[in-house]
């Protein structure tokens, strides 16, 4: 009895009670404090390092720049791209602006559509674009216009493209140059064109607007086709190739109320 008890007291007074909480935290927040201490050192010591790896460093900037086309007939060299676009070579990777890239080629190039910049880390920068596509040529003093399936008039050449129909625009003794302004009429001119199936459109040889509601299509062996206004664009497609299937040597074609087109000639 006499040794158990002497054990216990003896256990007691090494361990002795637990610390109050209070101690206890005590005891721990010197050490708490160096490990705040060295996480809040290395936490500097990386963001120091990260900042000076995307900006400082010469692992991480620009080197090349690559040209990737989308769409469009080519016209525009990688040349005219690179100079436009003018990359900073050499620049951190980080600090490039892709959208003033971006537009500076949109600036620089009306004959761009669109234009997407994107970094290939580490080292290159991607310039993707799509050239816009001549729908109809505008005379012009000089030579013609070209405007795209949306009606933008983008370049200016001194002759005629192949395969490219010729749009006049005649609207001098017309209420609608007012009303509706030569943009808004060219752009219907090209809607008409947009609708039209291809095989009627590889017919096409020039499109005559002298009013928003007054369009003329002439398609190759002197045909005409009166359409009227740029509405219902879609019946009136479907009625022109079923009038030119079911005569095909008429020479005038009427399709302004598509329900009942009419046909006339030779």
């Amino acid at each position: 009895m006499a040794g158990t008890t002497t054990a216990q007291r003896g256990g007691q007074s090494r361990t002795g009670p637990p610390p109050a909480p209070g101690r206890l935290a005590r005891l721990l927040r010197p050490r708490g404090r160096r490990l705040l201490v060295l996480a809040l050192v290395l936490t500097a010591a990386l963001g120091g390092f990260g900042t000076w790896a995307l900006y400082g460093s010469g692992w991480l900037r620009v080197e090349d720049v690559a040209v990737e086309r989308d769409g469009g007939p080519g016209e525009l060299t990688e040349a005219q791209l690179l100079e436009a676009a003018a990359v900073p070579v050499g620049s951190p990777m980080a600090s490039l602006d892709t959208g003033a890239v971006r537009d500076r080629l949109l600036a620089a190039l009306p004959r761009l559509k669109s234009a997407d910049v994107e970094r290939s880390w580490p080292h290159g920068v991607s310039l993707r674009v799509t050239e816009r596509e001549a729908a109809l040529l505008q005379a012009t003093g000089d030579g013609f216009s070209e405007v795209d399936e949306d009606g933008v008039a983008f370049a200016e050449v001194p002759e005629a493209l192949p395969g490219v129909p010729v749009l006049e625009l005649d609207l001098s003794d017309s209420p609608s140059a007012r009303r509706f302004g030569e943009e808004r009429v060219r752009g219907a001119a090209v809607s008409v064109v947009r609708a039209l199936p291809d095989a009627v459109r590889d017919e096409l040889r020039r499109v005559r607007a002298t009013s928003y509601d007054a369009i003329t299509l002439e398609l190759s062996g002197d045909r005409t086709v009166r359409w009227g206004s740029a509405e219902r664009a879609g019946e009136k497609a479907d009625a022109l190739t079923a009038v030119l299937e079911a005569a095909p040597d008429a020479a005038h074609f009427d399709v302004s109320a598509p329900s009942v087109p009419a046909v006339a000639g030779p």
